[in-house]
């Protein structure tokens, strides 16, 4: 199977279930025009996010990486008119575009962005006693990803959903030789999800617009 087909299947995906929004294609835009890297998560994938979010009943969300804002609205539209979402980017700017965008989608009194290196916010939400979060995306910068998995265990609770994205790296995630950081981050986090006793995890792998990739689903048990 060629990337032209996983195209293909994916231009008759997402505009069947997951199709064009205006204040989301909106939130691209202004990314785009600000000069944020195209990351963002596909709509697909975003739609499957907010799916997560529904299906877990969350009300209150934890997102580690905000770029422009688009995966933190498919997410916010999930909480009930009571709930909260709190996303952390270390980007000053891509935090200010962020804003931009969760306020054109009546988000912004839902969900909070927060700037600065993602491991400092989070030692601060649970010195502060934060309330544990149901549901917790991460999607920041993937060395520091064995780190974020133990704040994570940290602001959850028995039943929550922790969803790790970009675990495949475009295959390279299987050479345990790479000398890549986001691999062997990535790798790390992966085996602390299959070890550890508060966890049962699975990962999938993904192909589309986005290339070769996927992501970990853990449920924390206990």
């Amino acid at each position: 199977m060629s990337e032209h087909q996983w195209n293909a299947v994916e231009g008759y995906f997402a505009p069947l279930l997951a199709p064009h929004d205006d204040v989301l294609d909106a939130a691209l835009r202004a990314s785009d025009a600000a000069g944020l890297p195209e990351i963002a998560v596909a709509p697909t994938e975003g739609k499957l996010l907010h799916l997560l979010a529904q299906t877990q009943g969350a009300r209150r969300i934890l997102e580690l990486g905000t770029l422009g804002g688009y995966s933190t609205i498919w997410l916010g539209r999930a909480l009930p008119a009571d709930g909260r979402l709190v996303s952390l980017e270390a980007d000053a700017t891509h935090a200010e575009v962020a804003r931009a965008n969760l306020d054109r989608a009546g988000l912004s009194g839902v969900a909070e962005v927060r700037v600065g290196p993602a491991l400092d916010t989070l030692a601060t939400l649970v010195a502060d006693g934060t309330e544990p979060f149901d549901l917790v995306f991460i999607d920041a910068d993937k060395p520091n990803n064995p780190h974020y998995l133990e704040w994570a265990l940290r602001l959850t609770r028995p039943g929550s959903l922790i969803i790790c994205d970009n675990v495949v790296r475009g295959g390279k995630i299987a050479d345990a030789a790479s000398a890549e950081p986001a691999v062997q981050g990535t790798r790390r986090c992966l085996e602390m999800m299959a070890e550890h006793p508060r966890l049962s995890a699975t990962a999938i792998q993904t192909v589309g617009s986005k290339g070769y990739d996927g992501f970990a689903l853990a449920r924390v048990t206990s």
